[in-house]
């Protein structure tokens, strides 16, 4: 059945319809926020996954480009894989969902968000995101929402839910911030140097904008959902637990408290194959069940060690960081390298310096875009001691990529540095927080490299435990912590203030409160980290490495960039051929020579001076005849420039024949006497002749 809602949101309509597209989905409806409109659609599995204990969630969000009034620009004109807008587009629909599914429902589900308008103003993911949150609510699967997600910035001093899109450009603030009516769930943002208060303000103006869009969706669900599925918890034998218990016991214990990953893996992967073996007998053909136990027991005491004793696996206290090592300057032939280690967690950071060929095209739903800085994360296998295949960037890739590059381009010098910058970070052990590696090792690495940013940017990952009251907030969290914790909230900044951030929470929610201690807390922790920085690497080196192209800038007249080109670009491929450089002209006039050579550079930079110069009244220039006509001779006095001799100024006695004087080819001494307001210049070589008769 047709339903149709329409609601206030931020200002704006937003209008939101059931029952009209893609029927045969378990859930589906369009969002409407202006003129972006968004289909959703929910689906699910008839019958549950065998042999796994996770919610299999598959979230894809598609922007087409006919919702913009484009064709792909690809050469296969037709979509192809994700872009990475997209790819980080689904994540942010993902992951506020996935923490509301009923416990103990496996059947695999999939949510698609399909862009199929969109303007300038008003933010597809957003809709997208309510969206899957209707379709969801709706359909028969066990969904504990709904959920909301917001955009808010700060202008001109002032909070502001959903600005239009051109106006987040001006904000200090971009956060999305994702929740239910009562807790947030999920943020995801940048900002240039906010404070930790700010950002508690505009996470409480967040929640107060999401409880409306709730609200809507509530009577929506009321009116137009269906029954949902009954899930039924997993049965756990009472005597079987026991049973686990009692032979894991004080190993469990004793193998949690190891502080190396890797022997405390070992020790407990050979524990729970003990456990079953001992187990075997007394309880045949039930390994899978018996090892389902053990893992739910270690969550268990793993959680009360943190909470009752205040202590860790690796033996460190709540507020503890791990150890920091420090190193720049590793690779001989980068241009910039930093080697980043924080415990068990290393990166190595490398930056290459480029010009602006390097710039990345993206091919955008709101047209091309330029991005001279690209910061890029790659997490191979070896890294946890793993064996997998070898494949393009995964969406974790992408999305920590995206994180760190978010946190240091903060940090970068404003436009007069004229570098193309693309920072890869190779993860070489990892055991928590590699992405909030990745930040610190990316801004040691740019220094090392010469590039004047405006000071250090440190990231650090929050956990928490919370059971009841009890609550633990976790700094510089391992591994087994985010694996086993109830957050994972990722906060990167400068000594000025914030400015990278991002929370994942697996319960239903986190309070205020909460939010406050462990934004304070990661805090102490980055200061501290920035202080191990600042003494490896306190400012940015003076110089750039040899191997990075030296890029001189200089200016001419715009008018004159037609003559540095050439007719067909046969100036400038002159010039390329000539020295090797590489020369980049924009339309202000700007001209930008890169080269490692700085002999090579000097002469590109003499030969576009050469192609630019402009003739000064009363000046004598050695010029080549390269016309003659019978009023006179033109005289080319530097490249793509000529002026008229005109037979009068050939000599000071009279000429009947230019070419009794001047041929094709002569090189001849001219004077300039005018040039008029159509730039056209007169020459005369007989003045030329007396100024050098007279000294």
């Amino acid at each position: 059945m047709f339903r149709q809602y329409e609601a206030d949101f931020a200002g704006r309509k937003i209008t939101i319809e059931t029952g009209k597209m893609a029927k045969q989905a378990h859930g589906s409806c369009t969002v409407r926020y202006g003129d972006t409109v968004v289909l959703v659609t929910a689906c699910r599995a008839d019958n549950a996954s065998v042999g796994i204990d996770f919610m299999p969630l598959t979230v894809n969000y598609a922007e087409m480009t006919y919702a913009a009034g484009k064709i792909p620009g690809g050469f296969f004109k037709r979509e192809g894989r994700p872009s990475e807008k997209e790819v980080l587009g689904s994540r942010l629909i993902d992951r506020p969902l996935r923490p509301l599914f009923a416990e103990g429902y496996y059947h695999e589900t999939q949510v698609i968000a399909t862009v199929l308008s969109v303007e300038q103003e008003n933010d597809p993911e957003i809709a997208a995101t309510i969206g899957a949150s209707v379709a969801l609510g709706i359909s028969d699967i066990p969904f504990c929402g709904p959920i909301a997600t917001v955009r808010i910035a700060q202008i001109d001093g002032k909070l502001i839910c959903n600005p239009p899109l051109k106006q987040q450009k001006e904000s200090i603030l971009d956060l999305l911030v994702a929740g239910t009516h009562d807790s947030i769930i999920m943020v995801e943002g940048g900002a240039r140097f906010v404070s930790e208060d700010l950002l508690l303000e505009a996470l409480a103006f967040a929640q107060e904008n999401i409880r409306g869009i709730v609200e809507v969706q509530n009577r929506i669900i009321s009116e137009a959902g269906l029954p949902k599925m009954t899930v039924k918890p997993a049965h756990v034998d009472p005597v079987l637990e026991a049973r686990v218990k009692e032979v894991a016991g004080e190993r469990l214990s004793a193998a949690l408290r190891m502080p190396v990953k890797q022997d405390r893996y070992g020790a407990v992967s050979a524990l729970k194959k003990d456990v079953v073996a001992v187990l075997a007998a007394e309880f045949a053909d039930r390994p899978k069940e018996i090892e389902h136990i053990f893992s739910d027991y270690k969550y268990t005491m793993m959680r009360e060690m943190i909470l009752k004793e205040k202590k860790r696996v690796d033996g460190r206290g709540l507020k503890d960081i791990r150890n920091i090592t420090c190193e720049v300057g590793l690779l001989p032939r980068t241009h910039g390298s930093a080697l980043f280690t924080r415990g068990e967690t290393q990166a190595i950071v490398v930056t290459t310096l480029g010009t602006s060929e390097d710039e990345q095209k993206i091919d955008a739903l709101s047209g091309w875009e330029y991005k001279s800085f690209m910061l890029h994360y790659n997490f191979p296998p070896f890294s946890v001691g793993e064996v997998k295949i070898l494949r393009g960037p995964g969406r974790r890739e992408i999305g920590h990529g995206a994180l760190a590059e978010r946190a240091v381009s903060k940090v970068l010098p404003a436009e007069g540095f004229p570098y193309t910058m693309r920072v890869v970070s190779e993860i070489l052990e990892s055991n928590g927080s590699s992405s909030m590696a990745t930040v610190c090792g990316a801004s040691l690495s740019l220094m090392d490299a010469g590039v004047p940013t405006l000071g250090h940017v440190a990231g650090i990952a929050m956990g928490l435990i919370k059971e009841g009251d009890d609550i633990a907030i976790l700094s510089d969290i391992l591994g087994d912590e985010d694996h086993l914790g109830d957050m994972d909230f990722k906060v990167a900044g400068t000594s000025e203030g914030v400015t990278a951030l991002q929370m994942d929470i697996k319960i239903g929610g986190v309070t205020h409160a909460i939010l406050k201690e462990a934004l304070y807390q990661a805090k102490e922790g980055r200061l501290h980290i920035l202080g191990k920085m600042d003494a490896a690497m306190p400012v940015a080196r003076k110089e750039l490495s040899e191997y990075a192209p030296r890029i001189i800038t200089i200016y001419v007249r715009p008018e004159k960039i037609k003559d540095v080109i050439g007719p067909g670009g046969k100036n400038i491929k002159g010039i390329i051929l000539e020295t090797g450089v590489k020369i980049d002209i924009d339309d202000t006039g700007k001209v930008n020579i890169a080269s490692t050579d700085s002999e090579a550079s000097d002469k590109a930079i003499a030969m576009v001076r050469r192609l630019t110069q402009e003739a000064e009244i009363g000046k004598v220039y050695h010029g080549k005849v390269k016309k003659i006509m019978d009023f006179g001779a033109f005289v080319e006095i530097f490249p793509g420039t000529e002026g008229l001799v005109h037979i009068s100024q050939l000599s000071a006695e009279r000429v009947k024949n230019v070419r009794d004087v001047l041929n094709e080819g002569d090189e001849v001494d001219v004077k300039c006497i005018e040039v008029d307001r159509d730039g056209k210049i007169r020459l005369s070589r007989k003045e030329a002749i007396e100024d050098k008769e007279q000294g």
